[in-house]
């Protein structure tokens, strides 16, 4: 059993084999896994992932990395809509079950999501003696209504279905925020004690300011950057929307902008800036290594953070805006709930989906060197503060002595 849940570090899992299921995402590729697994290393546990391949990285079927034993399989991306999402689900759940029964019996299974389908796989765990860990990375139905805006149909009342036996089966679960949390107990049913707030916070070392260098301007006085995925709720529509603005509204052309990272869409976002004709000053990297990341972040005098209010939006926590705040870079985002609890004062925020007052808190900004630069230090001093990642690895742990004390002495059978 866990002893003293604030230490992150030591022999309280010693003996105890741990299970993390990922599907949407490559490890260590996923970086809050991966900081998950490694403070359960350090804790003593014996660390299994399950996770499908990545497509340039994470490419082995098998590693062990950091005394972190990975079981990776093929899976294809979905395409074609609600058949796709089938094929690559099932595809999945398959490896999935096949790879866990190859790991063996464990003490913990700790499913993440999207999809809330995960439940699968761990209700076999359980019958093995396992205890079940539901971290929920995102609101699936929310994340539906957002991403489809098809209102809720009867795929949206599947969703809600799926995240409900989802609660039902897990022992715990990790939220990533205190509205996610609300919503495990009002909408999930659970009990208050058995749902922990595990936030996602950068990996301070991965982001060190450098030395800014100008010639990333492009020869502008000012970089404006974004860095992210670009997928249909992630708001950089309403970025591009929003330099138009700054452009034809507020008169300023005195700045380059950068976009770092891709996603599904990627090449419609390339498309929507030259038919706003600013290709000239909209630079879209794609995903690059860290090191180039740096440079960008630690030469951007304002960083974007667009994304729309929706019920997805709203309630979750961006990693980017995290990343901003560790780099020490001003932010203005739309006026969300949740990026007001991760930003506080290193943001200017634009009532919600105003693409011309975000262009004119842009502005504002760009003009304002001492206010960006006290903006900066606040964001550093809230990440390295409150935000860190050593309060949740303490709620982490936290989190499985609870699930092991739910146990009773039970072993995992083979």
């Amino acid at each position: 059993m866990l002893g003293d849940t604030a230490r992150a570090s030591g022999n309280e899992g010693r003996g105890r084999r741990a299970l993390i299921l990922v599907e949407n995402l490559s490890v260590p590729f996923d970086r809050r896994v991966w900081q998950e697994c490694l403070t359960l290393r350090d804790a003593g546990w014996e660390v299994h992932v399950i996770c499908p391949r990545g497509s340039k990285r994470d490419t082995e079927a098998e590693a062990e990395i950091d005394g972190v034993r990975i079981h990776r399989y093929p899976l294809n991306a979905a395409t074609g809509g609600p058949a796709g999402y089938l094929r690559e689900y099932g595809a999945a759940l398959w490896h999935t079950a096949r790879l866990a029964r190859k790991v063996g019996p464990v003490h913990v299974v700790h499913a993440c999501n999207p999809p809330d389908l995960l439940f699968l796989p761990a209700l076999r765990l359980k019958r093995l003696g396992a205890r079940f860990i539901f971290d929920q990375h995102d609101l699936v139905p929310e994340l539906y209504l957002s991403r489809f805006d098809r209102g809720e149909d009867l795929l949206y009342r599947a969703v809600r279905g799926l995240e409900r036996l989802t609660y039902r089966a897990a022992d715990i679960v990790l939220a990533t925020n205190e509205s996610y949390k609300d919503v495990a107990v009002r909408r999930g049913g659970k009990r208050p004690e058995d749902v922990f707030v595990v936030r996602s916070a950068p990996q301070v070392e991965r982001f060190r300011p450098v030395p800014p260098e100008p010639e990333l301007k492009r020869g502008k006085p000012h970089l404006l950057c974004y860095l992210g995925v670009m997928g249909p709720q992630d708001g950089v529509d309403y970025a591009l929307r929003a330099l138009a603005a700054l452009r034809d509204e507020v008169g300023r052309t005195d700045w380059h902008a950068v976009f770092v990272g891709g996603g599904d869409a990627f090449d419609a976002m390339v498309e929507l800036s030259e038919q706003l004709g600013l290709s000239g000053q909209v630079q879209f990297t794609g995903r690059i290594p860290d090191a180039d990341l740096v440079r960008y972040l630690s030469t951007a005098d304002v960083c974007l953070s667009p994304d729309p209010r929706n019920p997805l939006n709203d309630v979750s926590t961006m990693n980017k805006v995290l990343e901003y705040m560790a780099m020490g870079r001003p932010i203005v985002s739309f006026e969300l709930r949740e990026a007001r609890v991760s930003a506080g004062d290193a943001a200017l925020y634009a009532p919600a989906n105003d693409e011309a007052e975000f262009a004119r808190l842009v502005a504002q900004l760009m003009d304002d060197p001492a206010r960006r630069a006290e903006m900066g230090k606040i964001g550093q001093e809230r990440i390295s503060g409150r935000l860190s990642w050593r309060h949740s690895q303490q709620s982490l742990l936290a989190a499985y002595d609870a699930a092991c004390r739910g146990r009773k002495g039970r072993r995992p059978r083979r």
